[in-house]
Formats: structure tokens, C-alpha cells, sequence
């Protein structure tokens, strides 16, 4: 088994393909490997080995995007913790991009003059992105119930 420092880096690697910084990936993955999911500032930035101003500019960006709250405490001290949900509003955020992709296969399609290959390409584009955004919600629903039972 990886130890957690490895882990962490691979967590925040995967988050920085999804768009992240890599530093806020490995602050979601310090997060989620703490015993009891929370963590303060000065501990993030000695187990992570990164300056305070780094440190402060990822939590600030997952707060933006919902993915980490502080969470109010006796101390001085904030901690923060992983949003109930966040992998789900991760994946599910995408929905937006593939919104774009159907979009653009339609501005290309609405430009007309293509070779009937290309037209059928982009169709197939634009089709593909079109049944993944009707799809989304369903497979949300899904998940949900699966969790309830």
C-alpha cells in the first residue's frame, strides 16, 4: 500500500486533469485521508510541504467552487473539511463542457458547406454531446438511489 503522502499526490494529480490546481487536488486529498476529514491550515501546509500563501490560494479556489468549507471552531485556528458531495458536484460540474462541445458541432454544422463525411462526423459530435446532457440527470438520480439502499 502507497503511504499517505503518495496517495495524496496521486489524488491531486487526477484532480489537476479535471482542472484543478495541483495543490488543491492534494488539498482534497489530504482531506479525504485525515482521520477525521478535517484539517487546519498550518497542518495542510506541513503535510503538504507547501507556503502558506499557496496554501491560502488553493483553499480560497475550492471554496469558490464549493468543494471544501471551513467549518467554525472553538480555536482561533479555522479548519476545513471536504463539502458533503463533492465528488459528485466534480463530476457533474462537467456538464456545462459538454453543453459546449454540442454547441460547437452545431456552429459548425450551421456554417453548412461541409463534405457529407464531415457533416456526418459532426453530427455524430453533436449527437454524442446532446445524449450525454439528457443522460446526466437520470444518472444523478440513479446514484441517489443506490445510496439510499
Amino acid at each position: 500500500m502507497a503511504n499517505a503522502n503518495e496517495l495524496i499526490d496521486d489524488i491531486g494529480f487526477h484532480l489537476e486533469r479535471l482542472g484543478l490546481s495541483r495543490t488543491s487536488g492534494r488539498v482534497i486529498g489530504a482531506l479525504m485521508l485525515a482521520s477525521d476529514a478535517t484539517a487546519d491550515a498550518p497542518t495542510l501546509t506541513e503535510q503538504l510541504g507547501v507556503a502558506k500563501s499557496s496554501l491560502s490560494a488553493a483553499v480560497a479556489l475550492l471554496e469558490r467552487y464549493g468543494l471544501v468549507q471551513r467549518m467554525p471552531g472553538a480555536s482561533r485556528r479555522e479548519r476545513y473539511r471536504l463539502t458533503e458531495g463533492l465528488f459528485e458536484s466534480v463530476f457533474f460540474s462537467k456538464q456545462g463542457e459538454l453543453g459546449a462541445f454540442a454547441d460547437l458541432a452545431e456552429r459548425v454544422l450551421d456554417q453548412g458547406d461541409l463534405a457529407p463525411e464531415a457533416q456526418a462526423r459532426v453530427e455524430r459530435m453533436r449527437d454524442f454531446y446532446r445524449f450525454l446532457l439528457a443522460e446526466y440527470p437520470r444518472l444523478l438520480e440513479r446514484w441517489e438511489e443506490s445510496r439510499r439502499s
